[in-house]
């Protein structure tokens, strides 16, 4: 289901529409529908065919029927979903030079020091868009205009878990070691996915976000636990 044909020029409505959207599609309970998914304007629909099949009466009809349904339970307008009033979510990060391994090319794009830099991507709010690329991997929105990077022209074929990174105009954290071509910042210690958990991610959609800074000695003692 899309929702929207862009979010780069309002994160926050997009963010709104998509959730508001879901919403529609979680009270509507449609027969066969195993997950929902939502990304920046679209919403991925997984269902099972059989069930499907059931409720539709012919399997021909499996994929109309479901979207006839899906276009149904969101034919009245999105609901109106309020912005989370809970406090966001704290992200520990520690940007020693050890682990911020791009910051003086961020810092260098930016025209800014480097502990600007790093005051600048503490002092905002962010919400994530959606979760993807590897498991509980967010896509953030919030990060300040003048911290945007290009992602770097040749991707690392290894990222550390726990690495918090700018990838454009968005911040992202790689929940575990993997390849990617943003530009480092800082790492969390924190563990962003756990299959052992329900849910197994730390962030979803919608969730509001504020980084921390933490020296090496916290991160040490965090890592530790």
């Amino acid at each position: 289901l899309r929702v929207r044909d862009t979010f780069m020029d309002a994160p926050g409505e997009a963010l709104n529409e998509v959730a508001g959207f879901l919403e529609l599609l979680r009270r509507a309970d449609l027969p066969g529908v195993v997950e929902l998914v939502p990304s920046y304007t679209t919403i991925a629909v997984f269902y099972d065919p059989g069930r499907v099949v059931a409720a539709a009466g012919h399997p021909a009809n499996v994929f109309n029927w479901l979207a006839a349904a899906i276009y149904t339970a969101v034919a009245n307008g999105v609901v109106r979903v309020k912005r989370p009033e809970s406090s966001p979510i704290e992200i520990p990060v520690c940007y020693d030079a050890i682990f911020a391994v791009d910051l003086d090319d961020i810092s260098h794009h930016a025209r800014l020091p480097a502990a600007q830099v790093i005051e600048r991507h503490v002092a905002s709010e962010y919400r994530v868009h959606c979760v993807g690329f590897t498991p509980g991997f967010p896509y953030l929105s919030g990060l300040p205009p003048e911290l945007a990077t290009p992602r770097r022209r040749l991707p690392r074929k290894e990222i550390p878990a726990g690495s918090v990174a700018i990838g454009g105009v968005q911040a992202g954290i790689y929940p575990m070691v993997s390849p990617g071509g943003w530009n480092i910042i800082g790492r969390t210690p924190l563990q962003l996915f756990n299959p052992r958990k329900n849910p197994p991610a730390l962030l979803c959609a919608g969730d509001r976000v504020r980084f921390r800074r933490i020296g090496r000695k916290e991160f040490d003692a965090f890592s530790g636990r």
